[in-house]
C-alpha cells in the first residue's frame, strides 16, 4: 500500500468536535524523496523506494553515493519500499504528508521498545503458581511445569518461557487519522504507536 517514512515525536491530546479528549501520537512524516523506481520489466514488481532524513557524505559508502547520485538526491539515512503508487512519481520526486489528507485510517509499522530478559508473568501474562503461604517464598512468579518427565521426555518447541522481550517489529492496524498539519509535516494519530520517541516508523494507507 502507498505510504511514507516518519519519525515518532511523542504523544499529546486534542479535543474532538464532540468535546472528548483524544490521546494522539505525533509523527513527523516526510518529506520523503523517491530514490528508486522499480518496474515489472526490470525487477518483477512495481514499487518505489523512498528516502528519509539526510545523511552526511562521510557516513555514506561509495555504492550508496552512486545510488543516490543516480536519483539526483542527497544521501538519505533511512530507505523503504512501498507498492501501490503506480506511475505517479519519478526519481527525485518529493512526497509530503499531504499524501494522507483524505485518509481516514492508516497502518503503522515500528520497532517496539526493548525490555530485555523478562519472566513469563510479564512476557506472556502468566498468573504465577501456588500461594504466598504454606512454606513458599520464591515461587510466586514461576512458570510451573514445562512438560512431562517420562513421555515425551522433551520440551516442545514454542513452549512459553522467560526470554528476550520487545525490540521486535510490530504493526498496528487501523489507527484513525486525527489531524494533518502540512506546514510542519506532522500527522496526528489516535492512540499509541510502537517504538520510543525518535524512532523511525512506516505509515501505510
Amino acid at each position: 500500500m502507498p505510504g511514507l517514512l516518519g519519525k515518532k515525536i511523542g504523544m499529546t491530546s486534542v479535543f474532538s468536535a464532540e468535546g472528548k479528549n483524544v490521546p494522539c501520537t505525533v509523527i513527523e512524516v516526510g518529506p520523503c524523496v523517491v530514490t528508486q523506481v522499480k518496474t515489472v520489466d526490470n525487477d518483477g514488481y512495481d514499487a518505489i523506494q523512498l528516502g528519509f532524513v539526510d545523511k552526511k557524505d562521510k557516513h555514506t559508502t561509495n555504492p550508496e553515493k552512486g545510488h543516490f547520485n543516480k536519483a539526483g538526491v542527497s544521501p538519505k539515512r533511512h530507505l523503504a519500499e512501498f507498492k501501490g503508487f503506480g506511475n505517479d512519481y519519478t526519481l527525485g520526486s518529493e512526497i509530503t504528508v499531504d499524501l494522507f489528507n483524505d485518509t481516514l485510517y492508516v497502518d503503522v509499522i515500528g520497532t517496539s521498545k526493548g525490555k530485555g530478559f523478562q519472566g513469563v508473568v510479564k512476557r506472556h501474562g502468566f498468573a504465577g503458581v501456588g500461594q504466598a503461604t504454606h512454606g513458599q517464598h520464591n515461587r510466586l512468579r514461576a512458570p510451573g511445569s514445562i512438560g512431562a518427565a517420562s513421555y515425551p521426555a522433551k520440551v516442545f518447541k514454542g513452549t512459553r518461557m522467560g526470554g528476550q522481550m520487545g525490540n521486535a517489529q510490530v504493526t498496528v492496524q487501523n489507527l484513525q487519522v486525527v489531524k494533518v498539519i502540512p506546514e510542519n509535516n506532522l500527522l496526528l494519530l489516535k492512540g499509541s504507536v510502537p517504538g520510543a520517541k525518535g524512532s523511525i516508523v512506516l505509515i501505510e494507507k
